[in-house]
């Protein structure tokens, strides 16, 4: 059975001040894919044992970023998704294996009025194309903080927030555009009806009264969602605004 971890740290050095890696080695996850590190390459200090690792950093400091953590070494990794306007920013960062494609990604905020929604568009269509040119190779397993809740049932708020970052009617379009093209949402799919959440804002204590999102996911090519055997939510790990999320499968 394959473990697969993700989780948007918010700041890998913040998130390594607050348990990162008491979870780390309590997940023990054959790969523990990470999100907005924030940081570049050797400003922090975590040793992991019998992990290779790969970071993908922004080259604006202190902003978004994305690192991979696998016990199995790769056949090969690549950095971004080959388009030069969407690989400033560290966003994507694609493990080659025998039988599948691991990808993380960091998906771009579509900001406060939607001031980035254009972007956000641009970069949904190229890298469902990207996507797509994987699963005509061989499967793939999708994951990170995709920033967007797909249906009412993933946030609290669905009515007030219709036309916030995150739950635009484009956004949502856009998730099920990638569905439509053969791709599976593992923990809705598995859990219909659960209502669990993975990102929380860190003002009017919204994460002790549960008013959250679910905003990152586990996606897999739809061939092989029968050998996904759980999809969960750590709601109860702390050290971010978001909680790890993960996938076991029998690959």
């Amino acid at each position: 059975m394959m473990k697969c971890i993700s989780w948007n740290v918010n700041g890998f050095r913040a998130c390594l001040e607050k348990g990162f890696a008491d979870f780390f080695r309590s997940a023990d996850a054959d790969f523990f894919c990470i999100q907005e590190t924030k940081m570049q390459p050797g400003q922090a200090d975590f040793d992991a044992p019998g992990y290779h690792q790969y970071w993908y950093s922004a080259e604006k400091k202190g902003y978004s970023g994305t690192a991979v953590f696998t016990k199995h070494e790769p056949l090969s990794v690549r950095y971004g998704i080959g388009i030069p306007e969407h690989d400033t920013e560290g966003r994507a960062i694609t493990l080659e294996y025998d039988s599948f494609f691991l990808l993380c990604v960091y998906t771009p905020n579509a900001k406060r009025e939607l001031a980035r929604l254009d972007y956000r568009m641009a970069w949904e269509d190229a890298l469902r194309d990207y996507i797509k040119v994987l699963d005509s190779q061989k499967p793939v397993i999708y994951c990170g903080d995709l920033n967007v809740a797909h249906a009412e049932i993933d946030l609290k708020n669905p009515k007030t927030n219709h036309f916030s970052a995150g739950f635009s009617d484009e956004e949502r379009g856009k998730f099920s555009e990638l569905l439509d093209a053969g791709f599976t949402d593992t923990f809705r799919s598995l859990y219909p009806d659960k209502v669990q959440y993975s990102w929380w804002s860190y003002m009017y204590h919204a994460r002790e009264k549960n008013v959250g999102w679910r905003i990152d996911y586990f996606v897999v090519s739809d061939r092989i969602f029968s050998k996904v055997k759980d999809s969960f939510i750590f709601d109860t790990v702390m050290g971010s605004d978001h909680c790890p999320v993960g996938i076991e499968l029998d690959l």
